[in-house]
């Protein structure tokens, strides 16, 4: 059993919520409509035929994809069953490997307190951003 539906083509939306680059058809449809989506290096409609064969570039966030289309697919179904219906591109997984390598460092590189703060201290710091200095007490 496939995940081929009946026709050989589907709406780039509908295949983009199937394949579960987006949660709802309704983020899909925005992500294509603003552009965030093309289909063989141009822009599309949410409603363009997509088929099996064809490269999209997706950009998720901060995230880029590059994939090939292998199956469409008009059911959104469990992930395993989504993953097959596109292989991404060497280059671009590559790529976001990179750039995840690069937001660890970066992640690393920041200060982090060894605990968190006793309730005194967050009191103060919460009174210190607001201007008020230390409250409570008098002096």
């Amino acid at each position: 059993m496939g995940a081929m539906s009946s026709a050989e083509s589907v709406r780039l939306d509908r295949w983009l919520w199937a394949a579960r680059f987006f949660k709802t058809r309704r983020l899909a449809i925005e992500a294509v409509r603003s552009g965030r989506v093309s289909v063989d290096g141009v822009r599309a409609k949410p409603a363009r035929a997509l088929r099996p064969g064809q490269r999209l570039s997706i950009r998720k966030g901060a995230q880029d994809f590059e994939v090939d289309v292998l199956d469409v697919s008009e059911q959104r179904g469990p992930a395993a069953v989504a993953e097959t219906l596109y292989q991404e591109t060497p280059e671009s997984a590559e790529a976001r490997e990179a750039r995840r390598a690069e937001w660890r460092l970066a992640a690393a590189a920041q200060p982090r307190p060894h605990h968190r703060p006793e309730r005194r201290s967050r009191r103060e710091l919460a009174a210190f951003k607001r201007g008020g200095g230390r409250s409570g007490e008098g002096d």
